[in-house]
């Protein structure tokens, strides 16, 4: 507790970090909106360079409970300023980038310092605002991955309209080392000492216990779902609707905002009804939203299908970030105060494992169908997500009665 006479630790050095999350959102969600380009610029196909996706996403989720694990001795304020050195430097070697794979070695340099910055920032945050405001200070750290979700990204789309993919990449370098240069000199060096790590371990045994496992899989099925479509929502949208160019980027922004809308409204949502009941409806919506979009693509000619499309995307980014902060909660509920923030970085790498199979089976698709049945593999994405969920909540029931009968 904070004592009358004594003042609360200012929150003004947690802005910086959340300026890191959100270069580091910008560029983890952008270059969706960038595949057509890259794929013209370097002579590849749009499939080969959706892989840089897949890539990104497998490299965060595997190196950051490891990276985090193997760094917990370090002072986490000297680890957040050197990893956010090394994605500003990533971000420059991608803009330089003159093939495929030199591009796709900058990605997994970005997974790895974005995987280590992200959980050190929450981390950190943490004990700059102390357990009274740490709810406070955790929501302005993410707040900076939603802003990038609802504005960096199609901000992102146009600026590599009108200048070029590699402008993105050097905006977002620009961006990192502004953040960077903030953490330099906007927070106190006595900040992040001694402040302890979860251990690789300690890690394995939260995952290990069935419920939390159970529920992990369900991040993961939800993520596959979405990154299945939105890896190639650019060219989903070129082929299925009249809109080309620069106006496929007010479509990402109308995702984004819908996306900003959804991480709101559920968090409200899980404080007056609870996570489940928000859980679930948020998957059922998200499958009605993405067979929306692959039937109107089927069945309708490209003018008619606009408008439902543009719902169904509309849909698909409320429901899909309505869904996290119910989720966060659930797990919290399940993991307990000292498993909380092992289970929550956990859920983050399982949601990047997700995004990389979705990539893959997005490509997967685009292989063997057409861009008009990914709203189908999505749904049933989310199909599985919401089956799985509905177990989780009958094993629970059964637990609980089975502990409240035993002797």
């Amino acid at each position: 507790m904070v004592s009358p006479t004594t003042s609360p630790p200012s929150l003004a050095p947690l802005y910086w970090l959340a300026l890191g999350t959100f270069a580091v959102g910008t560029e983890s969600f952008m270059i969706a909106g960038l595949l057509p380009d890259i794929a013209a610029d370097l002579h590849t196909s749009v499939i080969a360079t959706g892989q840089l996706v897949t890539v990104f996403a497998l490299a965060y989720a595997l190196s950051s409970p490891i990276l985090t694990a193997l760094t917990g001795a370090f002072n986490r304020r000297t680890l957040m300023i050197v990893a956010l050195c090394a994605f500003t430097a990533a971000n420059v070697v991608a803009w330089a980038a003159q093939s495929y794979w030199a591009l796709l070695a900058a990605r997994i340099l970005l997974a790895a310092a974005a995987g280590l910055y992200v959980p050190g920032a929450n981390a950190l945050a943490g004990a700059i605002a102390g357990p009274e405001r740490r709810g406070t200070a955790l929501a302005i750290v993410n707040g900076g991955i939603t802003i990038a979700v609802a504005f960096g990204v199609p901000l992102g789309a146009l600026v590599g309209d009108r200048l070029g993919w590699r402008m993105t990449f050097a905006g977002v370098a620009a961006l990192s080392a502004a953040a960077t240069a903030g953490l330099l000199f906007g927070l106190p060096r006595s900040i992040g000492a001694g402040l302890p790590g979860a251990t690789l371990r300690e890690r394995i045994h939260v995952a290990r216990q069935p419920v939390i496992l159970m529920t992990l899989f369900v991040t993961t099925l939800w993520a596959m779902g979405a990154y299945t479509i939105y890896t190639y929502l650019a060219l989903f949208i070129a082929r299925t609707t009249p809109l080309h160019g620069g106006q496929i980027g007010y479509v990402l922004f109308t995702w984004g905002v819908a996306a900003a809308i959804g991480v709101f409204s559920g968090g409200r949502a899980v404080d007056r009804v609870g996570p489940r009941r928000v859980i679930v409806p948020c998957l059922g919506v998200s499958i009605v939203a993405f067979s929306l979009m692959s039937a109107s693509a089927h069945w309708l000619p490209t003018t008619w299908a606009l408008v439902p499309i543009l719902i169904g995307v509309v849909a698909w980014g409320i429901a899909h970030w309505s869904f996290y902060p119910a989720q966060q909660a659930g797990l919290i509920h399940q993991a307990g105060l000292r498993g909380t923030p092992i289970a929550l970085s956990l859920n983050a790498s399982f949601m990047y494992l997700g995004f990389s199979l979705g990539a893959a089976l997005g490509s997967l698709t685009l292989s063997l169908t057409s861009v008009n049945n990914l709203g189908w593999t999505a749904a049933a994405c989310e199909v599985a997500a919401l089956i799985l969920t509905v177990g989780i909540g009958r094993y629970v029931v059964k637990t609980q009665a089975a502990a409240v009968t035993a002797p």
